[in-house]
Formats: C-alpha cells, structure tokens, sequence
C-alpha cells in the first residue's frame, strides 16, 4: 500500500552525516529490560510457531523499539511504523502533545537511529495514527505496539485498529497504560477490555499485552516462561473473567540485544540467527 508522507525520505547520504549509536542502550526512549524480554518472548514464540503476518508500531519516537522489533522481521514480511514525526498534529491537544514531549523529534533521526542496525528502513507512515488502517491491510498484523498519542480518544482510535489489523492470533502492546500522566491510555485500555473482548495476557509496570484471539495456551506458555526465570517475580489477577500475569522485571535481565551494522553496512542487523 502507498507509503503517507509529509516530507522526503532521508537520503543515505544525510543519514550518514548524523550521529549514530553504538548500542541500543545509546537510543533514547523508553524500552525497558523487562519488556525487551517480553517483546523477545512474544515473537520468537511466533517464529517458532511460523505463525504468519506482518509487525506495525503506532508511535516510533527515535526507534528504540522499533529497532528491536525489525529483528523478528522475516523475509516477504512487512513492518510499518507510523508516527507524525515532524508533521503537524491533527488537533490542538495533540498538537500542544507533541510541543510538550517531542519537540526534537525528527524523522532523519529516527531513520539515522534505525538504519544504524538495519539494511532497510521500514514501511514509514509519516501521519496520524487515525490513518493507519488505509496503508495496512486487515487482518495482516501478528504484532501490534501501540506508543502513540495518549489522548483517550486516539488510543481509543488506535485499539479500535489494531483489533481490525491483526491476525486472530496476534498480540497488541499498549504503552503507558499505567502512568498516572496518561489516564486516557488506562481508560481506554481497560474499556477495551470490558466492552471488546480484548484478553488481557500480562502486564509489566509500563506495558498491557493483550489479544483478541487465542489466550489459554499463549498465556499458559508465559506463565512456564516467567517460573524458569530468577531475574522477574509474576502473580496472577483476575480481570474480567480472565487469569492475568502481572510482571515485576525491576531486575529483569535483557535480553540479546541488536548488533550495530558495520561502518560499511556488511551485514544485516539481526539479533540472532534464530530470528529469520
């Protein structure tokens, strides 16, 4: 589907003239150990279970995520990211949004940041989240990170389409659902789950996991994860009919992280041979 943009993609010769990162850990952002592994454990299960489709991110920021999540891309995949870097937001709440926290944030850098661990930049939607559903096709998605807007009404919006977009087994992340700074995030997470049938999975001090598809035997294989690891305490809580994994990582131990591509671009960034 046609790419949406608001500005010329970055040559290779202006991404190359900024700074690059040596590590992920040089990446600003908000990716924390406990969801690396989490992120890590989601996907992989999926490649180890050839379970198909494709990954999308709502919100990019400066690619910490979105680095790590172009790891698990497999050949004929596509991963979207769609974020209205410097493009201007759709409201005055936004806009006074973005103003407040992103006031730096550029598209060069995040493609500078990106193409620091991958041969190939994503599908980029530069526009709002509100679109995402005319550059990607239904039910196409196995993963969905939502770190967009935390308005009620865009979150809303954006659950709404990743419900549309993904496969019947894929997995939605939402951020920030807990953040005493963003009560739209948790409200309309939490109608999501009383009103959509979303199942909530696990949830970590920053991150909701959830899906609208199968949930016993994805839930069951995390909870067997979580008990082989020192590094992470989980309990369950019951929410809305469902046995859901509550997750302290406050010492979670990361996982392999993204390899940083040659000066001369030999090799793709993969983070393990395992990962396609």
């Amino acid at each position: 589907m046609p790419e949406a943009s608001a500005s010329v993609p970055t040559s290779a010769q202006e991404l190359d003239e900024l700074p690059r990162p040596t590590s992920l850990s040089d990446v600003k952002g908000w990716f924390h150990p406990a969801d690396q592994v989490l992120f890590d454990w989601f996907l992989s299960r999926q490649l180890s279970r050839e379970e198909p489709g494709d990954l999308l991110e709502l919100g990019a920021y400066l690619g910490k995520s979105a680095i790590f999540m172009g790891g698990y891309l497999r050949p004929g995949e596509t991963f979207t990211v769609c974020d209205l870097f410097d493009s201007p937001a759709p409201d005055d709440a936004n806009s006074k949004e973005m103003n407040r926290s992103y006031a730096t944030l550029t598209r060069r850098a995040f493609e500078a940041n990106y193409r620091s661990f991958h041969e190939r930049l994503p599908a980029i939607v530069q526009a709002p989240s509100s679109g995402i559903t005319s550059h990607v096709r239904p039910e196409s998605c196995r993963f969905v990170h939502i770190d967009a807007s935390h308005l009620f009404e865009h979150v809303h919006a954006d659950i709404a389409a990743a419900r549309r977009l993904l496969t019947p087994g894929g997995v939605v992340v939402l951020d920030d659902f807990r953040a005493e700074h963003c009560p739209g995030v948790a409200a309309a997470t939490w109608g999501a789950v009383a009103t959509t049938g979303l199942k909530p999975l696990c949830i970590t001090a920053t991150k909701f996991y959830g899906t609208w598809g199968a949930y016993h035997d994805a839930r069951e294989a995390l909870g067997v994860f979580l008990a082989g690891r020192g590094d992470m305490w989980h309990g369950a809580e019951e929410v809305a009919g469902h046995p859901m994994i509550r997750i302290s990582g406050a010492k979670a131990v990361q996982p392999a992280q993204p390899v940083v591509r040659s000066p001369k671009g030999r090799g793709l960034a993969s983070l393990l041979g395992r990962r396609g």
